[in-house]
């Protein structure tokens, strides 16, 4: 709700721990908490792993002296201590999470907050991207985008409307105020609010309104034909029961917004859909002017959740949502990876989401996909490498051909290699 006329008294019922600020700095410390499918796989898989090994060792201590002539146990026990140093899977339990923390590093110096290493490999798998317009492609910011003018001066059509905005603590009302000239300033006297409609008041001795379609149809004023074919928000204005002019006000795109749909595009988001609660005439055009092919407007969040259900019912889509309100919380709950502005986003919306973009810049949302794509690369290279060099030095020693010194390095040089690697994606850039 907006207060626009009475003082209120506050209670404050919740303390800092309890902010965004707050909880965005808890989301960070705890994102390590959500393992990926491979971390866990990996954990489970050493937990498996390691006894069977040790039993192996044992084996091959004592299983050689009833198949071999001269057995030594020195030389045999030498043998089960290197393929004992070889096969310990520090390499692969130490180096894979530090793959994923080199991940979720470099998103967060790239100003995306990943709520865990879990949705690090989710992002990888984004082909379907559905994106609210409001304040996500747009700035939420209203400014003039044309002033037309019927049978008066520009100066003077300007004056009458904005001594009556100047009454209004309409969000529309304070983006026509930023337009204010200099020089002599009208007063507006006996300035009534009609809801839903706009203003009505005296200057000069004549009445004006200031408001909407429905304000001039209810006080007889006859409109151009050519408004109805205006799909941005308008501002008509009648001073002494006639026509004056309008005001078209609009949205503007965030600056890296049509950028962002080709990249989408290049990484392999070929399905972009737009969903908005604002009048499917404004959500068209943008999505016109963006070249995003489908696009809905006049939704209602249970809409909007109904249209990402639809998507998710074929297997195939692999879903991320990304919006910055209230209303979008339950779309960010229910797709594949929720994604939300962090900046000017609600607080629900944060909390609810998987991935923060702390800029709100939508671009981010190509930089996330790439951070994604090189953290799984970087993980798998570190996977095959640690088992690659174990294999091949176990085999060695099982044959009697690696030293102990050969083994040391399968175990401690193989981490330090995948440490190494990991550590590349602080210094990666993906723009």
């Amino acid at each position: 709700s907006i207060n626009l006329e009475s003082v209120i008294e506050v209670e404050v019922t919740n303390t800092f721990e309890d902010s965004s600020i707050a909880r965005i700095l808890d989301l960070v410390q705890n994102a390590t908490a959500r393992k990926s499918k491979t971390e866990l796989f990996i954990r489970q898989f050493a937990r498996i792993y390691t006894p069977i090994v040790v039993f192996l060792a044992i084996g091959v201590t004592f299983i050689p002296y009833f198949f071999v002539d001269d057995y030594v146990f020195r030389d045999w026990l030498y043998r089960a201590l290197i393929f004992l140093v070889i096969s310990c899977p520090c390499a692969l339990v130490i180096s894979i999470p530090l793959g994923y923390f080199g991940g979720l590093g470099a998103a967060s110096k790239n100003g995306i907050l990943f709520k865990g290493a879990s949705f690090l490999d989710a992002m990888t798998k984004i082909n379907t991207l559905v994106m609210d317009k409001t304040g996500t492609v747009t700035k939420g910011v209203f400014k003039i985008k044309e002033i037309k003018v019927i049978g008066w001066g520009e100066s003077e059509f300007i004056k009458y409307l904005m001594a009556m905005e100047e009454q209004s603590s309409h969000p529309i009302a304070k983006a026509i105020m930023e337009y204010k000239e200099n020089g002599d300033d009208y007063d507006a006297k006996e300035v009534s609010e009609i809801a839903g409609k706009g203003l009505k008041g005296i200057i000069n001795g004549k009445i004006v309104l200031v408001g909407n379609k429905a304000l001039m149809i209810a006080n007889d004023i006859t409109i151009p034909n050519e408004t109805d074919s205006i799909v941005e928000s308008i501002v008509l204005v009648s001073i002494d029961n006639t026509f004056a002019g309008y005001v078209v006000i609009a949205d503007e795109l965030k600056e890296d917004a049509k950028e962002t749909i080709t990249e989408l595009h290049n990484v392999g988001v070929k399905n972009i859909m737009m969903l908005s609660g604002d009048k499917n005439s404004i959500t068209q055009q943008v999505a016109k002017e963006l070249n995003i092919e489908h696009a809905k407007g006049g939704l209602l969040p249970e809409d909007k959740l109904n249209e990402v259900e639809t998507l998710k019912k074929n297997p195939e889509n692999k879903v991320a949502f990304i919006g910055d309100g209230i209303n979008d919380a339950p779309v960010l709950a229910a797709s594949n990876v929720g994604i939300a502005m962090g900046g000017l986003g609600s607080d629900v919306a944060i909390e609810t989401a998987d991935v923060i973009i702390q800029t709100d810049q939508p671009s981010k949302v190509v930089r996330a996909i790439k951070i994604s794509r090189s953290t799984r690369k970087i993980v798998w290279q570190n996977i095959i490498l640690a088992f690659g060099i174990k294999v091949i030095v176990l085999i060695l020693g099982a044959g009697g051909l690696a030293t102990m010194w050969e083994a040391v390095f399968a175990d401690v040089g193989v981490a330090l290699l995948a440490i190494l690697n990991a550590i590349r994606l602080q210094r990666m850039s993906w723009s």
